[in-house]
């Protein structure tokens, strides 16, 4: 040990609790964390402060970024390179800022994780948003603290117009700590900002209708409210976000194309990790996927295989892939130098506050550069009156000081008044100087008339702040890139949607589609139309409703799941195009079939649901009455409707009024026929009750009529090509659960029942065999019989032929007129259309059709 030198013990675990809170405080304090009141990390005060002290702005030229990133690493921030030039990458990249803060010259990287070119090959400058957050540093409106070497002061905070930590987010690891805010919409920002100026007792709730959810710049969907609600409320929340897709045809196969990725994910990697899960069988249904991103934007495209359904396949990738990820708010932030969670309105107020804080400050400099000002004017002005005595004592002084002296004697002026008599120049000398000074003057009184009133008065230095708010807002303001899809029922899209009226037609074969009823308005109509459009292959239309946007489609599925549509989801479609399957608008299981579908008004409307029922029949003669209320939840996945038992499938589901008669037929050739009144409501998840008995293990139940309008009739068909149309009346009304009577006399020549319709004169009928052919028939060609009769042989068929399915038909679209669109508008419209006398399918979604 050297000489004069002594050893202190101390103990280990004492210096270890020590230096670690040294250093976790240094990391918390000076480097991972915002400051509220900027939003900015020292890395990133210092790379601005630097660049703005390098006088690289908006408007000057770009400058290498080594030479930025030299000017910060040795004037201000005292750690690797790399730190420095990653920090000011960032600021530049379009798809990690929502409003950028450096304006890049170069390579600076990808969306797909390419790293940036070397700081010798690119340059930068600050982009004019950025200029807005150093505004008024010149004007001692924030605090300096002095660098790391003592030799230069850097600020300590930046007097930012802009609300920075909303507008761009941040993250950042501290020690025990970490932050992750989301970015935000600009103009939602300033909105929300200026309501807490103008009523500090708003509550979050009140601010979340300006600043809705976070807006992030690769855009995207916002999947679900609750976790942005959360967030604003407590700072904490799970964003859900979703890439933006679509389906397209391209080259005749379905594809998938996303346009819009979640925030902060690799495009490349995803590609890569969906690839993997297509390899290992995870993800089914995609046979290519191609990247077609360019420079006008993002294309990425999920070629299908020709058996896939897209809506399934795009949700596989929702549930598997980044195409579905999560943003972890976690709004910490320093707040005079300690870490705290703040919820939206402490955001909004902290930044307030500091604007105000600017405010004050800058306007007391204002005012006293205003007072020394005007104090010169003074002694300027007393020399121009007096300006030959002056100029005479000027001359008759032996130097500078002498002149001064005297000067101040001879006017009681100020030694600073005297000096700016002094170094007056002669031009000031002239009338019109003279004249300048004078309204100078007076222009710099009203000034700090001015400037002492903003600070005696604070609704004036609010209106100031609100000013530049709105300055800001009109500069930099746009509209939001993230879409926000509010679940749960919340569905405040349908404030952009106009209620307009719709007809929405769905095929024989599933397909759906909606079309503006003006469309058929605005048509000329000579004579029969012919059918334009050659697209439905062997297809024909089977429903019609005249419908509006904002009403709800029902979708029953014969494994006993409900789902639903808006009327405005339903893709539009011109009067001949094909529209598209229901399979692929829903997320209906691969193994599952659509085989019912309802139309009905607001979902909301209480007394609506309340007096509207749901029944089901099932074809082992299960039957199942709900109020239309359960199905008043929209849920993404479905509900349960019905409980189905094993080896037993939904069938039919009809709208009803409670006041219905329903007629069930079976495959042995009986019907009943009993009261709706006499089957309770049940829950969703029961699984019903008996509607008709089955006469064997092999019988089954082939259709359901739910009958209101009895001046109408049933007809049965059978499978080989027989059928009868007899009066309802001719059917006695039993209790449920019993064996029916017979409605046709089943033998072999006729074959097993196949379908059970109530028509009118004014029905087709189309009755398409297992060959695939179809024959269209008008009902009024069939005479009314007895119901015990064998019926009259309908269509003739060849060989093993049989009949598979028999479908009530509404006109073609071409054939349709605004009158006859006008009768089935307002049955819609007056509320009650299941009491009209029009038929249930033009109302209520009757028909399945897939019998």
């Amino acid at each position: 040990m050297a000489e004069g030198e002594k050893l202190i013990p101390i103990n280990i675990e004492d210096e270890m609790k020590s230096a670690y809170i040294d250093y976790s405080m240094s990391v918390i304090v000076s480097r991972a964390l915002p400051d509220v009141r900027d939003g900015l990390k020292p890395v990133h005060r210092r790379v601005l402060y630097g660049m703005h002290e390098l006088g690289v702005r908006a408007n000057s030229s770009h400058k290498k970024s080594a030479r930025i990133v030299g000017e910060v690493l040795g004037k201000y921030h005292p750690h690797g390179d790399s730190s420095v030039y990653d920090t000011m990458v960032r600021m530049a990249q379009e798809w990690s800022l929502r409003y950028m803060l450096v304006d890049g010259q170069g390579n600076f990287g990808s969306i797909d994780g390419d790293s940036p070119a070397a700081m010798r090959y690119t340059e930068a400058r600050m982009q004019k948003i950025a200029e807005e957050m150093l505004s008024d540093i010149d004007k001692e409106t924030v605090d300096h603290q002095l660098n790391f070497d003592d030799s230069l002061e850097e600020p300590v905070v930046l007097p930012t117009r802009i609300p920075n930590l909303l507008v761009n987010g941040t993250s950042g690891i501290a020690v025990g700590m970490a932050t992750n805010m989301p970015p935000h919409n600009l103009s939602e920002v300033v909105d929300g900002t200026i309501a807490y100026i103008d009523n500090r007792d708003i509550e979050v709730e009140g601010l979340m209708e300006h600043v809705k959810a976070p807006d992030f710049p690769t855009g995207g969907i916002i999947y679900g409210y609750e976790g942005v609600k959360e967030a604003f409320m407590t700072g904490r929340g799970r964003v859900v976000m979703r890439a933006k897709a679509e389906f397209e045809e391209v080259q005749g196969r379905e594809c998938i194309i996303v346009t819009e990725i979640p925030y902060q994910v690799n495009k490349a990697d995803m590609i890569k990790k969906t690839v993997d899960l297509i390899n290992d069988k995870k993800i089914e249904g995609i046979s290519n996927i191609r990247d077609e991103s360019n420079r006008k934007g993002m294309r990425i495209v999920y070629i299908l295989k020709r058996d896939a359904i897209p809506n399934i396949v795009l949700n596989t990738l929702y549930k598997y892939t980044a195409l579905q990820s999560s943003f972890s708010v976690n709004n910490i932030a320093l707040v005079e130098g300690r870490p705290q969670l703040l919820n939206l309105k402490e955001l909004i107020g902290h930044f307030v506050d500091h604007r105000h804080d600017v405010v004050v400050r800058r306007t007391r400099y204002e005012l006293k550069k205003a007072e020394d000002r005007a104090h010169i004017l003074e002694g300027l002005i007393i020399a121009s009156d007096n300006i030959d005595e002056v100029i005479a004592i000027i001359r008759g002084s032996s130097n500078a000081e002498e002149a001064r002296e005297n000067l101040m004697k001879r006017f009681e002026l100020t030694e600073v008044q005297a000096r700016a008599i002094v170094e007056m120049r002669l031009r000031q000398l002239t009338g019109l100087e003279q004249d300048k000074l004078r309204t100078e003057y007076d222009e710099t009184i009203a000034r700090i008339a001015d400037l002492k009133d903003i600070l005696e008065r604070e609704e004036r230095r609010m209106d100031i702040i609100k000013e530049e708010l709105l300055e800001v807002k009109e500069k930099y303001g746009d509209t939001r890139r993230s879409e926000i899809n509010y679940a749960g029922g919340d569905l405040s899209i349908e404030d952009m949607i106009p209620d307009e009226q719709v007809v929405i037609t769905i095929s024989h074969a599933g397909y759906i589609k909606r079309t503006p009823l003006t469309e058929y308005k605005t048509q000329n109509r000579g004579g029969v139309g012919q059918k334009a459009s050659a697209t439905r292959n062997e297809d024909f239309l089977e429903h019609l409703f005249v419908s509006t946007n904002h009403q709800y489609m029902l979708f029953f599925t014969q494994k006993g799941q409900c789902y639903w549509l808006r009327v405005f989801e339903i893709p539009e479609g011109s009067r001949t195009s094909k529209g598209r399957a229901i399979q692929n608008l829903i997320n209906i299981a691969q193994d599952d079939k659509v085989k019912a579908f309802i139309c009905t008004r607001d979902l909301k409307d209480e007394e609506y649901v309340n007096s509207h029922y749901v029944i089901m029949a099932t074809k082992k003669g299960v039957v199942k009455k709900t109020s239309l209320e359960q199905y008043s939840r929209p849920r993404q996945n479905g509900i349960i409707a019905i409980n189905i038992r094993e080896e037993d499938e939904l069938l039919e589901a009809k709208l009803t009024t409670g006041s219905s008669q329903i007629f069930l037929g079976l495959k042995s050739g009986k019907a009943i026929r009993f009261e709706e009144s006499k089957t309770r409501p049940m829950g969703r998840n029961a699984s019903g009750v008996r509607g008709i008995t089955l006469a064997s293990d092999d019988d089954e139940v082939i259709g359901m009529v739910s009958v209101h309008n009895f001046d109408e009739d049933i007809l049965v068909v059978s499978e080989n090509g027989y059928g009868k149309r007899s009066s309802i009346e001719d059917y006695r009304i039993t209790n449920r659960g019993g064996k029916g009577v017979k409605t046709i006399s089943i033998s072999d020549k006729t074959g097993g029942l196949v379908a059970i319709k109530n028509v009118s004169d004014s029905d087709d009928l189309m009755i398409i065999n297992k060959s695939g052919i179809a024959i269209r028939m008008s009902v009024e060609d069939l005479r009314t019989m007895g119901r015990a009769t064998q019926g009259v042989r309908l269509i003739n068929l060849k060989g093993d032929d049989s009949i598979a399915a028999v479908a009530k038909v509404m006109k073609d679209e071409d054939e349709l007129d605004e009158t006859e669109l006008h009768n089935i508008e307002v049955q819609t419209e007056d509320g009650t259309a299941l009491d009209n006398t029009a038929t249930e399918s033009e109302d209520s979604g009757e028909e399945s059709g897939e019998d």
